[in-house]
């Protein structure tokens, strides 16, 4: 490398060994004992359950965390699109999801030639889906699960009821050497982020109850769903009792962020640590009792609302991250006139929605007690066909 080369290569972000306030930021940080913590948490409430364990890589997009995943117990993971899933099958992820339909041919021989490298399953919602993917399976020779989905209250993806279930597998009855029926995914989102205890759990069983009647429709009709798959962080803790999944989806639990912190936890033995931060630094005074970041838009999510400022293991008492834009974060002194953050200091953040956040970024800073341990590669990021 030429010295004019070495001035245009930009420098790691982080180096293994550093203290965390050498991190050049914005930078993403991933505090190792805390992950692990979640990690182990998680799959042992879904081990004592007797449900399997499904997380989804949409909230990471990172090969190494897949394999953390599977290492604690995993029987695999999903993703949300057919080239977020690729890198997962490159290193070797031996079980994926997509849950999700897929439309359009590109798409679906994408996902039957990968289907030939591991074990993927995807889900449908029309005939014409189960068409596509059993012309590309053709063309690939190649095999896929498939699991319908059903609406069970979101009002997004899915049928309506046992008898479109039971169209849906009679057209994938039609094809029985490129696809399976599997079973039946059943998730909704927005109960995910229902703040109270009580409006959440009982959000979780009107939904469950939902499930429950087309599944029970279906086996009075001698169906057999090998399969039902679903649920996620903030409908965990009740899921894992109510005898409906089979397998769940959490995604966010590795992390936590600032919209899922917003939500009432009980007593209910699942409690998840805030494991990712993002490291920003004061790069202006401001203006009156406020101080400018240099982590905006382009660095975190905010659709979900602002991060929290972060600081002695907690909520910061002093400071709010107030206003986003592309590349300045705007942070205000919560009591006027007492002292804001000095130019230069690091301010860590906890993002407002961690799934689009690790989408911003190429590397996790990882970390264990205050210091660098490795870079892990975001090796998802952008794959959003």
């Amino acid at each position: 490398m030429t010295a004019s080369d070495a001035l245009l290569t930009l420098p790691p972000v982080a180096r293994p060994g550093d203290p965390l306030p050498a991190v050049d930021t914005p930078a993403l940080l991933l505090d190792l004992d805390a992950f692990e913590r979640n990690v182990r948490q998680m799959q042992a409430a879904a081990d004592s359950a007797g449900v399997a364990l499904r997380p989804h890589a949409k909230a990471h997009k990172c090969v190494t965390i897949a394999q953390a995943q599977m290492a604690a117990g995993a029987v695999g993971i999903c993703c949300q699109k057919v080239s977020e899933a690729m890198p997962f099958v490159q290193a070797g992820i031996p079980d994926i999801l997509i849950s999700n339909e897929v439309v359009g041919a590109a798409k679906a021989g994408q996902l039957a030639r990968l289907a030939g490298r591991t074990r993927l399953s995807v889900c449908v919602d029309h005939e014409l889906q189960v068409e596509q993917l059993a012309q590309a399976c053709e063309a690939a020779g190649s095999r896929l699960d498939v699991l319908v989905e059903i609406n069970i209250g979101q009002d997004r993806c899915g049928v309506a009821d046992a008898d479109a279930v039971l169209r849906l597998i009679d057209a994938l009855c039609q094809y029985p050497d490129t696809l399976r029926f599997k079973g039946l995914q059943a998730y909704q989102g927005a109960l995910q982020h229902v703040r109270g205890v009580e409006a959440r759990r009982e959000a979780v069983q009107r939904a469950t109850d939902r499930a429950a009647a087309v599944l029970q429709s279906l086996q009075a009709q001698g169906v057999v769903c090998e399969t039902v798959t679903g649920g996620g962080t903030g409908s965990a803790a009740f899921d894992l009792g109510l005898g409906l999944y089979t397998e769940l989806q959490p995604g966010s639990y590795v992390f936590m962020d600032a919209d899922y912190g917003r939500n009432d936890v009980a007593d209910e033995g699942l409690r998840f640590e805030h494991a990712l931060l993002l490291a920003s630094t004061v790069m202006s005074e401001g203006v009156g009792d406020r101080a400018v970041l240099d982590a905006g838009l382009k660095s975190l999510s905010a659709e979900s609302g602002m991060p929290w400022v972060w600081e002695a293991g907690g909520r910061s008492p002093r400071w709010d991250y107030v206003s986003a834009n592309d590349e300045h974060g705007l942070l205000q002194c919560r009591a006027p006139g007492s002292a804001k953050p000095a130019l230069g200091t690091q301010v860590l953040l906890v993002p407002g929605h961690c799934d689009p956040t690790l989408n911003l970024h190429d590397q996790l800073v990882v970390h264990r007690q205050g210091r660098v341990e490795a870079l892990w590669a975001i090796e998802a990021r952008g794959l959003s066909r």
